[in-house]
């Protein structure tokens, strides 16, 4: 386990490193002059070509790049260049927006998709069970900004529960408003997800009855509603939570464009921004950390695996 734990970090590495060449490069493609940004319409090519000095643009790409990995792996993000403030304080200010709403989205998606998945397959041959195949299919092919409109016209307009946008100033200071806050987004975004990974749990729970194991349990007595529950659900665990780690980075894109619809000061929000103002430090700190993020999960997913199934143990 700790060789296999070792392969893989090592792999998790190179799989960063590779990322922040590919991340740096394109950034460096897209159209734009931070520099001329920054000196206004009204500076001269002199005073521009002295701001991209200073700000150390005109260096070759290769120094660029190994300052910027150098300083990620001192624990150093690097400065924006339009403001100078720390890359690294402000990723965390916004992660406690961000991942708070990813976990709530993550949750409210496995509470949709679990049970129902589960009772789609018990009841495949009744109306109830095509009723919620059919509503799995339609709301996993809602665009994911229509469905936060909807839901802003329900809860916000119509029922006045809860607020349409924003984040209180407080933040976590006053966590029953900020809950409240990110409520509505994480529905938003649970419930594509969750409707996507029902689809998913409906199909293996099917698989899993078909199993020699659940069909020896039935012979014994027990009723194939019951050998199914018993028996082959727990074995189709380990799939759902492959899917899980791969739901995880739908939540991060999803994020992205909720964080605009409802005003949120999260990550994506910041991405969108700092993108438009070709804030290249910034951007590419940000774009590896949500990479890195995506990476970790799927590490850790792989161990979880390892340490679960027996048969992978074994096959070692």
């Amino acid at each position: 386990m700790i060789r296999y734990a070792l392969v893989r970090g090592a792999l998790l590495i190179a799989g960063l490193l590779v990322s922040s060449v590919l991340i740096f490069l394109t950034l460096r493609v897209f159209p734009g002059d931070v520099a001329q940004l920054i000196a206004g319409t009204q500076a001269s090519p002199a005073e521009v070509e002295a701001l991209r000095e200073s700000l150390g643009l005109n260096r070759p790409l290769f120094a660029q790049y190994t300052d910027w990995i150098g300083g990620i792996f001192r624990g150093d993000l690097g400065t924006s260049l339009l403001s100078g403030a720390s890359v690294s304080e402000e990723l965390f200010l916004k992660a406690q927006v961000t991942v708070p709403l990813g976990v709530m989205s993550l949750l409210i998606a496995v509470l949709i998709a679990v049970p129902f998945g589960i009772l789609a397959a018990l009841l495949r041959n009744r109306r109830g069970g095509t009723a919620l195949s059919v509503g799995a299919q339609t709301l996993a092919a809602v665009p994911v900004v229509w469905a936060g409109m909807m839901l802003i016209v329900v809860f916000s307009v119509w029922l006045g529960w809860l607020p349409p946008q924003g984040f209180p100033r407080t933040g976590w200071s006053t966590p029953g408003r900020a809950i409240e806050a990110l409520l509505l987004p994480a529905l938003t975004i649970g419930i594509v997800e969750g409707a996507m990974l029902m689809r998913f749990v409906r199909s293996a729970t099917l698989q899993a009855a078909g199993q020699d194991f659940v069909r020896t349990a039935a012979a014994k007595g027990l009723t194939r509603t019951r050998a199914l529950i018993q028996h082959g659900i727990p074995a189709v665990g380990l799939s759902i939570i492959t899917v899980l780690g791969l739901q995880i980075a739908g939540i991060i894109v999803g994020s992205v464009v909720i964080e605009q619809l409802f005003t949120l000061p999260g990550i994506g929000r910041m991405l969108v921004a700092d993108v438009g103002t070709r804030d290249l430090i910034k951007v590419q700190s940000e774009l590896l950390v949500l990479t890195g993020f995506v990476l970790v999960v799927g590490f850790l997913v792989d161990l979880l695996h390892r340490a679960i199934d027996p048969r992978q143990r074994e096959a070692a």
